[in-house]
């Protein structure tokens, strides 16, 4: 029976709107934020078309929310981790990585060193008028790729557009779940005198390789930041040591900020060998050029490893072991005394008291 002119008509329309379409814009408008065609064509070719996969089907649904399986859940772990992050950084592309990886990676360490294995990621974006679309295609490939490195799923998401000057080019937020293990019990709570304090490689690359990027500075270097998932690491180190103590990820405040948040929360004193401590000497330079404390600068692939001492070789050697840890060091003990102060014993044999970060030594790192 042949199909009447309005079926067809209806047909068509269905059709277009199962169509993938190219986004045929250079640049961001407030039409794709609008909710209409634009924003639809938007979502299609640079989120979707990315995200996407047969192993997704709650994001190639796209309905308001993500359906998850509880039972594929509850066969992981006894105890749901969730955690959110916004990056704001600037330059949005920066030696070694770009705000869509590391919008990645942050999401997915803040899930891995609280013992769980990530597995799903919300990815919401505001977009300033006037933004490439082809740098946003590129943030896409690039959190697409890294989600697919850390093995989770980008599953849900949101796009909003603001006027020029409203934000500065592109902003993210990612959320993220994940599941913990029966029996793994990581918190700063834990921490007692006579543990050892464990990081897993250089600090300060992340901050440094931002601060020579903006090029506000007449600084040269080979600097990379540091940005790289965590969960393959931690899962390491559990296998070997599922009793550890604390475990966090040194970002905005670096090295310095998370101890002095262990040593407030635990109220005992934490001692450290500067000696000790992995540092790029290019990394001290630039430091010393600028008058900056290289404990405080960010990382965006470092974690703090707090255990009981006599654990301590054990997980040494099982980081060492591991890319993400080849560098791995003990740099320092837990002890009863001073509580909640940090010290340094420098290379000169001196003591200096390492505090928390004041004031912000570099903006919009993260």
């Amino acid at each position: 029976m042949p199909t009447s002119p309005q079926n067809q008509f209806f047909k068509n329309i269905e059709k277009n709107r199962q169509r993938k379409t190219k986004v045929t814009d250079t640049q961001i408008n407030l039409a794709h934020g609008s909710g209409g065609k634009a924003m639809r064509d938007l979502i299609d070719d640079i989120f979707v078309t990315n995200f996407s996969n047969p192993n997704n089907p709650s994001l190639s649904q796209l309905e308001d929310q993500a359906k998850l399986n509880l039972s594929n859940l509850i066969q992981l772990g006894d105890k749901l981790a969730f955690t959110t992050d916004s990056y704001v950084v600037e330059p949005l592309f920066f030696p070694g990585s770009n705000i869509g990886e590391l919008a990645i990676n942050g999401t997915v360490n803040d899930l891995a060193v609280g013992g769980a294995k990530p597995l799903y990621l919300t990815c919401s974006v505001i977009l300033e008028e006037g933004l490439s679309v082809e740098t946003l295609r590129q943030v896409a490939q690039s959190m697409q790729a890294a989600a697919q490195k850390a093995e989770v799923q980008i599953v849900t998401g949101d796009t909003k557009v603001v006027p020029r000057g409203a934000a500065d080019k592109l902003f993210i937020n990612t959320t993220g779940i994940g599941v913990i293990p029966p029996n793994i019990c990581i918190s700063a709570s834990n921490i007692k005198p006579g543990d050892a304090i464990i990081i897993n490689g250089e600090i300060g690359n992340h901050g440094t390789a931002i601060l020579i990027a903006r090029g506000e500075l007449a600084l040269e270097s080979d600097i990379k930041s540091d940005c790289q998932p965590l969960h393959d690491l931690v899962a390491t180190i559990l296998d070997v040591c599922p009793e550890i103590h604390a475990m966090r990820d040194a970002t905005r405040g670096g090295l310095a900020t998370v101890l002095n948040e262990f040593a407030l929360t635990s109220n005992v004193g934490i001692s450290l060998e500067e000696e000790s401590i992995p540092i790029r000497e290019e990394v001290k330079g630039v430091c010393e050029i600028l008058g900056l404390e290289p404990f405080y600068l960010a990382n965006e692939g470092k974690l703090v490893v707090v255990v009981a001492s006599e654990n301590a070789d054990k997980v040494l050697s099982a980081m060492k072991s591991h890319q993400a840890g080849k560098n791995a060091a003990i740099i320092g003990k837990v002890t009863d005394s001073p509580p909640g102060i940090v010290s340094l014993k420098t290379s000169f044999g001196a003591e200096r008291i390492i505090d928390m970060l004041v004031g912000e030594q570099l903006p919009r790192i993260c």
